[in-house]
């Protein structure tokens, strides 16, 4: 067994990261397993080795060492994504030779002008409106703007059962549609880069916030496409400030370098038990208490408001 976690350095850590990184620990340590950390520095814009470093350090003041990856040795890497170009070429070159794949050259604008958001979650399903065009279209339109890559998904429903959120139900078509697995300006896109490392590093279980539970699907969709054995996925509630906006690293305060300066780390750990419902107060505990703490069904499934 093998779990992971998979921060994107573009920023210091903050309280929901952490939060989803304990929570990932504690699942695979009560199975006897191993743990991954993989750095998605996917956005080279955005990211930046320093908060590589950071986050590496922050994990091991709260005691949350890892077996493999980041910058530790294993057999598995390179375990940053933006080291991992020809591999994601290679499982590109697959789907490609299937005919699965196709130029697509929407802005922005265009999609959220062409689609209405999928029930009322906001969520806009790409239409495939470039699907159609023919090879004339494409050329013409490659002479002015360079197209991000889409993946053709079927009307198919995809039925999984969630670690905590118990049986979900999409269809492909409406719920998901055609999505981007290699982005305008070159670089590969999450979908892709997400189900291949997760796949080649032999991760068995995924937990990550319950924004991502609509990702699932695609992601399933793309094991099955590339041959590889889908994940348990556990997804849990995010944390929220009182008027519901999920934690970021623009919130002030919840940062690791504030929390640093007024928590120890049993103080913190403490919190974060707390707020994952396994304890009914806060209280200073280390990593192994907590781990003696840990079940699932203790981890409440709303959202978690945090003031």
């Amino acid at each position: 067994m093998k779990g992971r976690f998979a921060p994107s350095p573009s920023g210091r850590m903050h309280l929901g990261n952490i939060y989803s990184a304990v929570l990932s620990w504690l699942s695979a340590r009560s199975q006897g397993g191993k743990w991954l950390l993989r750095i998605e520095d996917l956005d080279r814009q955005r990211c930046r080795p320093e908060y590589a470093a950071q986050i590496e350090d922050d994990l091991l003041w709260l005691g949350l060492e890892w077996d493999e990856g980041g910058s530790r040795s294993g057999c598995n890497g390179p375990y940053y994504q933006s080291q991992r170009d020809a591999v994601y070429e290679r499982e590109l070159q697959k789907l490609e030779a299937r005919g699965l794949l196709y130029p697509c050259f929407c802005t922005r604008a265009d999609i959220m002008a062409a689609s209405a958001p999928h029930q009322s979650d906001g969520v806009v399903v790409y239409s495939g409106r470039c699907r159609a065009l023919t090879a004339a279209e494409r050329t013409a339109m490659s002479a002015t703007r360079k197209p991000a890559t889409r993946l053709c998904v079927p009307n198919a429903d995809c039925t999984f059962t969630d670690g905590h959120y118990g049986l979900q139900h999409y269809n492909l078509a409406r719920d998901c549609g055609d999505f981007i697995v290699r982005r305008a300006d070159g670089n590969f896109a999450y979908q892709l880069a997400v189900v291949t490392d997760d796949a080649l590093m032999g991760v068995t279980e995924v937990v990550r916030g319950c924004d991502l539970l609509p990702s699932t699907p695609q992601q399933i969709y793309l094991y099955g496409l590339l041959g590889y054995s889908v994940p348990q996925f556990a997804h849990i509630p995010l944390l929220v400030a009182p008027d519901g906006r999920r934690l970021a690293k623009r919130n002030a305060g919840t940062d690791m370098g504030s929390l640093r300066q007024r928590y120890t780390p049993q103080q913190l750990l403490g919190l974060i038990a707390h707020l994952a419902g396994l304890t009914e107060c806060c209280e200073e505990l280390s990593v192994t208490e907590i781990l003696s703490l840990f079940a699932w069904s203790k981890v409440p499934t709303d959202n978690i408001v945090v003031d």
